[in-house]
């Protein structure tokens, strides 16, 4: 459970919170984090190693009224299948399905307790583009139909991280300000700032990479015969050389099969894939953060996590919104 290290202008709690990206990214903008829940071990040891609080873990088991009173929830949830399509209650054959009848049984289910259950002035969820198109449309359906019977006006946006790091990373972010708590209507909107100059790649790469990221001439091999008979195919897989000065594809957490989709061209040798400490950078995470898991947790967990930058952005608007219109 988070402590919170520092006082803040306000409070926020941080789930499915993974290394803490958007703990940082929140803090940034003058919160205090107050609750953290996040289930992997190996994220709960990084986290820990941080931030030097242990995250709660299953969070469908936690009780929504021991979470502490906060200001904001945080979440990066996963986009697990819904059970049943979106029907509006309306149409629902006069029986009012509500969000626990839509979302039990998945993890968007207790993001939903818990907003109920604590009524926090605003939230900030996070999810991977495609999560506008899932079955559908049907599933996002689900989730604005759920949140909005909470009493919330929602606002939502993907946005590219490529704006603040030297990575082509599309997220969608959906923002919401409870009713009862705002004077007003809230007209929020996605403002970002983007960096200036804009970053690439070479500005994230280490000086002298550790030989050992090299790629074996087996490895390499391999990955040029799947490219060309996919080419061959008429499909657009393969490894992806990332150029210098330009952005590179998204990092995912798979790469530490192979690191194909990110690879860094090498004179006179094999490519070489992207250090942990390179992919930290990629996402936007400062050096201070300390990695201290074995590369393969790594890539895993900083392609599971966010842009930090992007996110601190959106938190800084999300506080001002709460500092000008909240009661």
């Amino acid at each position: 459970m988070a402590k919170g290290s520092k006082c803040g202008k306000f409070t926020f709690i941080d789930l499915f919170a993974g290394i803490g990206g958007m703990r940082i990214a929140f803090e940034s903008a003058g919160g205090k984090c107050v609750y953290t829940n996040e289930w992997n071990k190996f994220s709960q040891k990084t986290y820990f190693d941080n931030f030097g609080d242990m995250p709660d873990g299953d969070i469908t088991k936690v009780d929504a009224n021991t979470i502490p009173d906060h200001d904001v929830l945080v979440a990066g949830f996963p986009c697990q299948p819904f059970s049943i399509a979106g029907v509006s209650k309306k149409n629902s054959l006069g029986r009012a399905t509500g969000f626990e009848d839509k979302t039990q049984g998945t993890l968007f289910f207790d993001v939903c307790r818990i907003i109920k259950a604590k009524r926090p002035k605003a939230f900030m969820l996070e999810n991977v583009k495609n999560l506008c198109s899932h079955d559908k449309g049907n599933t996002f359906k689900v989730i604005q139909e759920s949140l909005d019977e909470l009493d919330y006006d929602i606002f939502y946006k993907v946005l590219d991280g490529q704006n603040f790091v030297p990575q082509h990373r599309e997220r969608i972010l959906i923002v919401g300000f409870d009713r009862k708590k705002f004077k007003e209507p809230i007209d929020f909107k996605f403002d970002i700032t983007p960096v200036e100059p804009k970053p690439v790649i070479k500005d994230i790469l280490e000086n002298k990479p550790d030989p050992k990221y090299t790629l074996s001439d087996k490895l390499w091999s391999y990955l040029q015969a799947y490219a060309a008979k996919h080419k061959a195919a008429g499909n657009g897989f393969g490894y992806g050389i990332a150029p210098l000065n330009g952005v590179s594809r998204t990092l995912s957490a798979r790469y530490y099969k192979d690191g194909s989709e990110i690879l860094i061209a090498q004179r006179n040798k094999n490519p070489r894939r992207l250090t942990p400490r390179e992919c930290a950078r990629l996402q936007g995470f400062p050096d201070t953060f300390k990695i201290t898991v074995s590369d393969g947790q790594a890539y895993k967990q900083f392609g599971n996590s966010v842009v930090v930058p992007l996110m601190a952005n959106v938190a800084k608007l999300i506080a001002k919104e709460l500092s000008q219109h909240a009661k």
